[in-house]
This record gives C-alpha cells, sequence and structure tokens, in this order.
C-alpha cells in the first residue's frame, strides 16, 4: 500500500484528497501546514507527497526546498496560481508534477499513480545501473562532453568553457540525453524515457518547462544548447 502525505490548508481539499485516494487503496496521512508536513514526513517517509503552493507558515515552494534535503518521494503540486512562473519555480525546487486547483479527484488519482509509476521505474533503473557498474566499473559512464559543455556525471556538475552551469538532477538527465546522440531528435516521449535511465523522473508534459529552462541558464554564457525541431521534439545543437 502506497503512503501519501496531502498537505493543504483547506479541510475541504485535505477530505476530497484523502477520500479520493483512500477509495484507491492509498494509505493517506494529512497536514494543514508546512511545520506539520515536515515533522510528518521525517516520522512516516511517505511515497509521494501532494503539496499545497499556498500553506498559512511556510509556502509549499520552501516545504519542497527542506523536504529535497532529505526526501526522496516525489512531490505533486497543487496551485491556485496557474501563472507558468509558479510551475517553473516549482519543477526547479523538485517537484515532479502540478495540478491547478479547482482539479478534479480522478485526474488528481490519475496523477499520483502516474508519478509514482515513472518514480518506480527510475529507481528500478538506476539500481540496475548502478548494479552493472559494480560488476563492470570500467563501463560506467562518468563524463561526456560536446560543444564545449562537459557533464561530470560523477559530481553532478555541468560546465561550458570551464563555467560551472547550475542544473537541476532533471534538466541535466534531458540535456545529458541529447548530447549523447548530437544528431539525434527525439520527441517528448523519448526524453522521458532517456531521463529515467539516468535515475530522475521526467514528465512528457514538463519537457518543454524543463528545455526552457536549461536555455535560460546557459543563455547567460551566450549559448544555446537544445535545437527545437517543430513538430517533432528537441536535438543537441551543433558544436
Amino acid at each position: 500500500m502506497k503512503h501519501v502525505l496531502v498537505v493543504d490548508d483547506e479541510a475541504r481539499i485535505r477530505e476530497v484528497v484523502q477520500y479520493s485516494l483512500a477509495r484507491e487503496g492509498f494509505r493517506v496521512s494529512l497536514a494543514a501546514d508546512g511545520q506539520s508536513a515536515l515533522a510528518l514526513a521525517a516520522r512516516e517517509l511517505p511515497d509521494l507527497v501532494v503539496l499545497d503552493v499556498m500553506l498559512p507558515d511556510i509556502d509549499g515552494l520552501e516545504v519542497c526546498r527542506s523536504l529535497r534535503r532529505s526526501c526522496q518521494a516525489p512531490i505533486l503540486f497543487l496551485s491556485a496560481r496557474g501563472e507558468e512562473v509558479d510551475r517553473i519555480v516549482g519543477l526547479e525546487l523538485g517537484g515532479d508534477d502540478y495540478l491547478t486547483k479547482p482539479f478534479s479527484p480522478r485526474e488528481l488519482v490519475a496523477r499520483v499513480r502516474a508519478v509514482l509509476r515513472r518514480f518506480d521505474a527510475a529507481l528500478r533503473l538506476a539500481r540496475e545501473q548502478e548494479a552493472a557498474g559494480a560488476a563492470q566499473p570500467g563501463r560506467k559512464r562518468t563524463k561526456l562532453a560536446h560543444g564545449g559543455i562537459e557533464i561530470d556525471f560523477e559530481r553532478h556538475e555541468v560546465h561550458y568553457e570551464g563555467e560551472l552551469v547550475d542544473l537541476t538532477r532533471t534538466e541535466l538527465a534531458v540535456l545529458a540525453a541529447l548530447l549523447e546522440q548530437p544528431g539525434v531528435v527525439y520527441s517528448r516521449a523519448q526524453l522521458v524515457e532517456r531521463g529515467h535511465s539516468d535515475g530522475s523522473v521526467i514528465t512528457e508534459r514538463t519537457i518543454d518547462t524543463h528545455v526552457r529552462r536549461i536555455r535560460r541558464k546557459f543563455g547567460g554564457l551566450g549559448v544555446d544548447p537544445i535545437t527545437t525541431v517543430h513538430g517533432v521534439g528537441y536535438k543537441a545543437s551543433r558544436a
């Protein structure tokens, strides 16, 4: 039985989410504020956190930042605000998906199941790769370079011509998938699958957001590492 922690200051929302998830076989814990959420997460180690952005004490983005220091569980944001900036910031801090209020309880349950499936698949693949790397250490990938960009997988660092570019785990996985085969055009679905192989949780729905974040971070260095192929997907820019 998967355990979901639901964090929202509105009692009605907590009740609806709890009822909908419990009907589908999930165990549910509830928190009405950020401090309670952090205490529950530390004590009960949930499999997934449904997290409202607007909380009365610590906002959901700060709760997400704190959770990411010690908790691996995927995070599904709830927000009454639908602006793109909220979604981008949430994903940058380590959120795995988002749902804008008002929402359908059935869609929420579907999103929770989908995020958990992707997360479980990513963990399995990461463990298999780790085991394979331990058995054959000479074949384990440690670095990747293309067009002035160098990715160090062991240090989780990305540099462009010696300058550090601060990418999240998900952004690094998307960029690495493209740089590994620079001439190949990847669809969003293919980037999701490639991202999973690096142990990251990526959704097809948010690939465009991650690409925009990568471009913005490289933009300050005067380079765009990703080329959009309209109607198809993305590929690495030429060196």
